[in-house]
């Protein structure tokens, strides 16, 4: 059994987003066994491990008092029902649109967990092994939801007359926030901040990441602390040429891996953009996605979050994520029929990294013709499916068969929704590197983060560690 011991130090836990990409969850506990989680991400795409590490939290459940969620994306948020099934019964803080979003990806998650199990016990069931279950349920996602609070960006709260927090717009997706947590020990306060994911300065849809508070101690995610985005071209005019040379010259179909909370968005908004030019390719577009299309519902009810260019185009575009042959794709056949259609399309799919979901079908049917393109936009984890492909694999296992990769395979790296490192130190512009005690490096590849941390001592940091999964690091 998992027991907590205290001592006079407040300390963080890193139980997952440690020298990895995925699971982001920390642990923030003061010395008197109030404990906070920081994130309850679902790990994805690190292979046979991928399961484990899904199945065993690493902390008991029951001992943790509060929670706040940064944003709704599954790697921060889709453990939740799982953690509130074995036990949990806080308070979950988060911002409006995240509890919006999350409603729709954790019940959505739910049903493709057991789609997949479904899917993959048939295939298990001839070859006489153990089946699998799913996760959670969708009534278990849907008691956690019941935990969720609403808070406001900028609004202080008080958990306890010990612990306060407010929530900063960091950028990444619509309701994503960095949270600032100042705690009172022994007569003083420690302020700690969890930037989350950090998005771009000069999105194309969101507002840019907002300053924040002084920290003594950071948590900084650090995807890409190795990368600069800046160097490709336009999006949109990137966009235009891949499905022109593969629907229109080659006449093939153009499979796109995308987040269903922002990635999906981006992409609308950038193929829109292509309509207002005159110039986009006239074939069908389809999203298939139910939940693209509740989520695009959501960024519509939140025009607030825009940027000052969107703002503009919404006085001559009422809806800047619609255009002509596009349609949203709803039930399991109409995607089905899609893969025996031969008319060349666009067909944009979650998820992002092509780990689950109905991406990984039309990848399958998809990718042994070498007329079509699986274009990645997002960042992928080098063991998920979309790592392969971007890696140039030239065979690749999907639903546990092999499948030679046929398909041209193009990457738009400028479409990641998470800074680059230019992005990140800009981020930290409003610290006061002496100030700062610790700074961490979370939610990255450790040969990333390893290149990150050089270029922050450069900025003055000089306390920064990479910590690896379940450490635990007492605070002064």
């Amino acid at each position: 059994m998992l027991t907590y011991y205290y001592n006079r130090y407040m300390h963080i836990t890193f139980h997952g987003a440690a020298r990895n990409v995925t699971g982001s969850k920390h642990i923030v506990q003061l010395n008197d066994g109030t404990t906070l989680l920081l994130d309850c991400g679902m790990f994805q795409g690190l292979g046979e491990k991928t399961e484990d590490l899904n199945e065993h939290f690493g902390f008991n459940p029951r001992k943790v008092n509060y929670m706040i969620l940064s944003h709704a994306h599954i790697d921060h948020c889709g453990l939740i029902p799982k953690l509130v099934a074995q036990g949990f019964d806080g308070q979950i803080f988060c911002t409006a649109p995240t509890m919006e979003l999350a409603r729709i990806l954790l019940m959505d998650s739910a049903r493709i967990q057991q789609q997949d199990a479904e899917y993959m016990n048939h295939k298990r069931q001839q070859r006489h092994e153990e089946p699998l279950t799913a996760l959670y349920t969708e009534e278990q996602a849907m008691e956690a939801l019941r935990l969720f609070k609403i808070v406001a960006y900028n609004e202080e709260v008080e958990i306890t007359p010990r612990i306060k927090f407010i929530l900063t717009d960091a950028g990444h997706v619509i309701g994503s926030a960095a949270v600032h947590l100042s705690i009172l020990e022994d007569g003083k306060y420690t302020n700690i901040t969890f930037s989350g994911d950090v998005g771009r300065y000069g999105d194309l849809l969101l507002r840019s990441p907002q300053r924040f508070p002084q920290a003594d101690y950071i948590l900084l995610e650090s995807t890409y602390g190795d990368s600069l985005h800046k160097d490709l071209g336009p999006i949109e005019d990137a966009l235009r040429d891949i499905i022109h040379q593969t629907c229109i010259v080659k006449r093939g179909k153009v499979i796109i891996p995308a987040f269903s909370v922002g990635r999906t968005q981006e992409l609308l908004f950038a193929l829109n953009a292509l309509e207002l030019r005159g110039i986009l390719p006239d074939v069908n577009y389809y999203v298939d996605s139910p939940l693209s299309d509740k989520a695009t519902q959501v960024i519509k009810d939140h025009p607030e979050v825009y940027n000052n260019d969107v703002t503009e185009i919404l006085k001559v575009d009422a809806d800047p994520f619609a255009f002509k042959n596009l349609r949203f794709i709803q039930s399991t056949e109409e995607s089905i029929s899609l893969n025996s259609d031969t008319r060349p399309m666009v067909i944009i799919s979650s998820s992002g990294m092509a780990e689950a979901g109905r991406v990984r079908h039309h990848i399958r049917n998809n990718i042994n013709n070498e007329k079509n393109t699986i274009l990645i936009v997002g960042y992928c984890e080098p063991n998920s499916l979309g790592g392969h492909l971007m890696k140039g694999d030239k065979v690749v296992h999907i639903f546990g068969d092999e499948y030679d990769v046929k398909a041209e395979v193009q990457v738009i790296k400028s479409m990641s929704a998470h800074g680059d490192y230019e992005d990140l130190l800009h981020f930290l512009d409003c610290q006061n590197p002496e100030e700062v005690k610790k700074l961490f490096l979370v939610h990255g590849e450790y040969e990333t983060q390893q290149m990150f941390a050089e270029k922050l001592k450069e900025k003055g940091f000089k306390d920064i560690e990479i910590p690896y999964q379940h450490q635990r690091v007492d605070l002064e």
